[in-house]
């Protein structure tokens, strides 16, 4: 062996200071990347998109640092009883319903995340749900593993903005098969009564997880996935203050999507969707003019800050081919039935519930159902819980 004093144990240590040093300048760098992207992003198209830059490089990096999945979430329990990380998401939406609630009472030019009761609803959800088991990730976790350099998620990303494009595509031919209007419990009820109503669920929700809980220590290690929790709802309640609405992801991908299919040479003007007004205005401005697509960008670079402090960025994946098609295929489904059930995990579960939309709680139940389906498929094919 080595003493500490030959050449060799010298080297060590000195790659052992090396390294801490090699991570520090790495973060430096990117973190210098987000506060140039926040100054150019607000030169060239103003505060609000600045602010939302920064929203983003937020939840990247809460995301990333303390590994909070609602992908996990969902599958830990399902297989383990551990309710960890889906008590974890509850507080990150009754912190972010505790604020936006009141707000969007008081403040009737705020949006909600308010979608109609729709077949597509039910059927996308429940894709969605089975898909992201699949694929290990659902919107914000396909693009925080992304920005980690994972590769699964870099793979899974071209193919979730392709489908979200086509699943827009193609929406309004599905709201043809039968939807009701949105139910907004905030405009129904009123601030307290809906705080009242969905603070009651949650906790009833908490309390039967807890009851059925397993014995066995949980896949979460001390407060960093609380404290990521708590730092998520308060940065979607920003989100909405800054955007006038809440936090999503999907949208950003697909109008992602038809950028790049419109710079092929396709012409979308004629689609029920993008061809619509609002969104032809969209296809001709700058990406940046989207705050979905500010927030999904920084996001990216949150989680690469994150994992490059923590030493977790570009992790080695080997899979079999089998496994890399199918994540790439539930990648494509995670995309196209995320625009039918109109949001993820983010638009349509968090920031659904955290606005008073009862389409969140619908998504929340038949995504859920569909997990347990995706949970299945994913041994079938061999996969790593």
């Amino acid at each position: 062996m080595a003493s500490a004093l030959s050449p060799a144990g010298s080297r060590t240590a000195a790659a052992q200071v090396a390294l801490p040093a090699q991570r520090r300048l790495t973060c430096s760098l990117l973190i210098g990347c987000g506060l140039l992207g926040f100054a150019a992003i607000t030169w060239l198209v103003g505060w609000r998109q600045g602010l939302l830059w920064l929203i983003g490089l937020g939840y990247g990096m809460l995301l990333a640092a303390a590994a909070f999945g609602f992908t996990t979430g969902w599958r830990v329990w399902i297989t383990r009883r551990d309710p960890k990380g889906l008590w974890a998401q509850f507080v990150g939406i009754t912190v972010a319903m505790l604020i936006n609630v009141p707000l969007l009472a008081a403040h009737p030019e705020l949006q909600g995340a308010d979608g109609p009761l729709s077949i597509s609803l039910l059927v996308g959800a429940f894709v969605f749900g089975a898909a992201m088991q699949v694929a290990d990730g659902c919107g914000s976790g396909t693009l925080y593993k992304a920005g980690l350099g994972h590769p699964v998620s870099l793979a899974v990303l071209p193919a979730f903005v392709f489908g979200s494009f086509l699943g827009a595509a193609q929406l309004p031919a599905w709201l043809s098969l039968g939807a009701l209007p949105p139910v907004d419990l905030v405009h129904r009820l009123g601030a307290t009564q809906t705080l009242i109503v969905q603070l009651a669920a949650l906790a009833l929700l908490a309390a039967l997880l807890g009851r059925f809980r397993s014995a066995q220590p949980s896949r979460w290690k001390g407060p960093a996935v609380w404290w990521a929790a708590i730092g998520l709802g308060l940065l979607a309640a920003a989100n909405l203050v800054v955007a006038g609405q809440p936090w999503g992801i999907v949208y950003g991908l697909g109008l992602w999507g038809a950028k790049i299919v419109q710079a092929l040479g396709v012409d979308l003007s004629g689609n029920a969707f993008w061809g619509l007004p609002a969104q032809q205005a969209q296809l001709h401005a700058t990406v940046l003019a989207d705050n979905t697509s500010v927030t999904d960008l920084g996001l990216l670079l949150g989680a690469l800050i994150a994992a490059s402090w923590h030493g977790k960025a570009n992790p080695a994946v080997r899979l079999p081919a089998r496994q890399w098609l199918a994540s790439i295929a539930a990648g494509l489904l995670l995309g196209y039935s995320s625009r039918l059930a109109f949001g993820c995990n983010v638009g349509a579960y968090f920031s659904g519930i955290a606005t008073g939309s009862l389409h969140g709680w619908v998504w929340f139940a038949c995504a859920f159902a569909g997990s347990l389906v995706g949970v299945r498929l994913r041994h079938r094919l061999g996969m790593a819980d």
